[in-house]
């Protein structure tokens, strides 16, 4: 089981890298930090591929740990801009144009973070509610409340803005 196991992870992970890191941006909007974040990811899943019990639930299993290394990398960020360690203000600034999804990712990081977890799932990975609701571990039912909650704040907060 050990080695088959490995190779079925290894080759899943492979196959849709570009689904990982995309998840991964959509969190941590910089491209390097993204491909880190993917990168821990995969170590933290081929060091502990023992713990994935059932190899049908890879896709649900590895999604959840790139949700929460994205999340770790963000409050290890917030950490060190808290400590002073203001290491990106050292690079060139650059002007970004107006990019309407830079807004709706702005709208979205103001919603609780489960519910950005789901929205995220759901939208940019196109997983199922059931998909989602294994990768987060909750109830269907509370990860479609949550959804059809959020979308509606969203609705409203992106109203709000264009007022």
């Amino acid at each position: 089981m050990g080695k088959k196991q490995y190779d079925r992870i290894v080759n899943y992970i492979v196959e849709n890298q570009n689904k990982f890191y995309r998840l991964a941006f959509s969190y941590v909007r910089n491209q390097d930090d993204a491909l880190d974040v993917v990168q821990n990811a995969i170590c933290k899943a081929l060091d502990h591929y023992t713990a994935l019990r059932n190899i049908e639930a890879v896709k649900t299993w590895f999604y959840r740990i790139v949700v929460n290394e994205s999340i770790l990398f963000l409050k290890n960020q917030k950490k060190e801009y808290l400590a002073g360690e203001e290491n990106y203000a050292d690079g060139p600034y650059i002007e970004k144009k107006y990019e309407p999804m830079d807004e709706l990712f702005d709208q979205i990081d103001q919603l609780d973070e489960e519910v950005q977890k789901i929205i995220k799932l759901r939208f940019f990975e196109e997983l199922s509610l059931r998909e989602i609701a294994d990768v987060v571990q909750m109830n269907l039912n509370t990860v479609k409340a949550k959804l059809y909650r959020g979308l509606k704040l969203l609705k409203q907060n992106i109203q709000e803005v264009d007022l």
